[in-house]
C-alpha cells in the first residue's frame, strides 16, 4: 500500500482530487495497487455533508432503491423505515420515513443512498468528469455510519473504487492486493478530504469509532480487454459457417472433432490477424462518447432565449458535455454528444472545430464560416442538443 501526498490547494479535476499525481497514478496503480491520498486541504464536503444528507432524507422524496440501511452485513427490511402515501389519486410506496430512519442509525445502522451520480448535483458534474478523464464509467453511492459500527463485513468488489472522506473518521482495514481477508490486514485511519484507491478484488472493511462517517465510494466499471477482444473476435465469428451445428454422432469420436476444430482454430487465427484494429477500437470508443447520460440543468430557460439570439448574444461549453469529432466514410463529420450523434455536412466543420476549441464565443465570431441565417441555426441546434448554454448577461 502507498500513500500519497496532497498539493493542498484546491483543484476541480476529480481525479487529481482522488489520486494527487494523475501520471503516477496511470502508470504505477491503475488496476494494480492499493493508493491512499490525502488528506487534501480541500476536502469532499463540496460534494456531500452531513447536512446534506439530513436534507436528503428529510426533504427530497428520497425512495427505495436509491436507499437502504444496512446492520452487520444484512439489508434491513424496507417495511423498517419506509412509508407510503399519494399523488392525487397514484400510490407511491418505499418513501423514506425520516424519523425511522434517524431512529436506524443512531441505533447502529448504516445508511446507503445509491446511484447519487443519477440525482445530486454536486455527484453529476463530477462523475461526468471523473468519467472521461478516465474513460471507464462511473457511479457513486454514500455510506453513513454511526459511532461504533461497522456496516459491511470483509468483502471485495468486482470494479475498482475511490473511498473519499466526506465528513467523520473511519478505520478501514485493507488487505494488499494478492492477499485474502485471512492475512493481516493494513489499518488506515481515514479523516476528511482523505482518498482510497482499490483494485479490482481488494479485501477491505471499515468501522467507526467515536464519531460518525460519512464517506463516498466511487464504483469504476472498466471497459477490459476482454471485451476489446471478445468484440475483435465477433467481427471473426460473424460467418454463417460458425452456426453450423457439430457432426452427429461427435460425442463418440472425439478425435474427429479436434481434427475438424483444429481446422476451424486456424481459420479463425488468420481471420482474427487481418481484424482492423483501429476500426475495433474507435467503435468501442464511440460506443462510450455516445452512451453518457445528457446533463441538461437549465436547458429549459435556455431554449426560451433562442428567438432572442443574435450576433451579440453569447454562448459557452455546457459543463460536462462531451464532443468529440470523427470522419463518417461520405466525408460527413460525425460529432459525438455524449448520448447522442450529429452528422453535419463537410462545409460546417470548420465552425465547429471552432466551437469546440473554445470555452465562450459570440455568434458573430463564427462569421467567418458561416453566413448569419446559417450560424443561428447551427448554434441554436446546438444549444438543444445540450452541447452549449445562452450566456445571460
Amino acid at each position: 500500500m502507498i500513500r500519497g501526498t496532497p498539493d493542498g490547494a484546491a483543484d476541480e479535476q476529480p481525479l487529481r482530487r482522488c489520486v494527487g499525481d494523475v501520471d503516477d497514478f496511470a502508470r504505477r496503480f491503475w488496476g494494480r495497487r492499493v493508493l491512499v491520498h490525502g488528506p487534501g486541504a480541500e476536502g469532499f464536503a463540496d460534494l456531500l455533508s452531513l447536512d446534506d444528507v439530513d436534507r436528503l432524507v428529510a426533504e427530497h422524496g428520497l425512495r427505495t432503491p436509491a436507499f437502504r440501511l444496512v446492520r452487520d452485513g444484512s439489508t434491513l427490511p424496507a417495511s423498517e423505515y419506509t412509508r407510503s402515501a399519494r399523488i392525487g389519486s397514484a400510490p407511491m410506496s418505499g418513501l423514506a420515513d425520516p424519523a425511522r430512519v434517524f431512529d436506524a442509525v443512531e441505533q447502529g445502522a448504516t445508511l446507503v443512498v445509491q446511484g447519487m451520480q443519477r440525482y445530486w448535483p454536486p455527484l453529476l458534474r463530477f462523475c461526468r468528469d471523473l468519467e472521461l478523464e478516465l474513460g471507464h464509467q462511473c457511479q457513486v453511492n454514500a455510506y453513513v455510519t454511526p459511532p461504533n459500527s461497522q456496516g459491511f463485513s470483509p468483502h471485495s468488489d468486482t470494479h475498482d473504487v475511490f473511498v473519499l472522506q466526506a465528513f467523520g473518521t473511519k478505520t478501514w482495514r485493507i488487505w494488499s492486493e494478492g492477499d485474502t481477508a485471512e492475512g493481516e490486514p493494513d489499518n488506515v485511519e481515514l479523516e476528511p478530504g482523505t482518498a482510497v484507491y482499490l483494485p479490482t478484488g481488494t479485501p477491505h472493511a471499515a468501522h467507526t469509532q467515536h464519531t460518525l462517517s460519512g464517506h463516498l465510494t466511487v464504483g469504476i466499471h472498466p471497459t477490459r480487454w476482454r471485451r476489446v477482444l471478445e468484440r475483435a473476435l465477433a467481427h471473426v465469428l460473424d460467418d454463417p459457417e460458425m452456426d453450423t451445428p457439430l457432426p452427429v454422432g461427435f460425442p463418440h469420436a472425439p478425435g474427429e472433432l479436434a481434427a475438424r476444430l483444429g481446422e476451424h482454430l486456424e481459420e479463425v487465427g488468420t481471420r482474427l490477424a487481418k481484424v482492423d484494429a483501429h476500426h475495433v477500437a474507435e467503435d468501442l470508443a464511440d460506443r462510450f462518447l455516445t452512451d453518457r447520460p445528457a446533463l441538461l440543468r437549465g436547458g429549459l430557460t435556455d431554449r426560451m432565449r433562442l428567438s432572442a439570439l443574435d450576433d451579440p448574444g453569447r454562448l459557452r461549453r455546457r459543463p460536462g458535455a462531451v464532443c468529440e469529432f470523427r470522419t463518417a466514410a461520405d466525408g460527413r463529420l460525425r460529432v459525438l454528444l455524449g448520448d447522442r450523434e450529429l452528422r453535419v455536412p463537410e462545409w460546417v466543420e470548420p465552425a465547429m472545430r471552432e466551437i469546440a476549441a473554445v470555452p465562450t464565443m459570440t455568434v458573430a465570431d463564427l462569421e467567418q464560416h458561416l453566413d448569419r441565417e446559417s450560424r443561428l441555426v447551427l448554434l441554436r441546434r446546438l444549444v438543444r442538443e445540450g452541447l452549449l448554454e445562452v450566456v445571460d448577461e
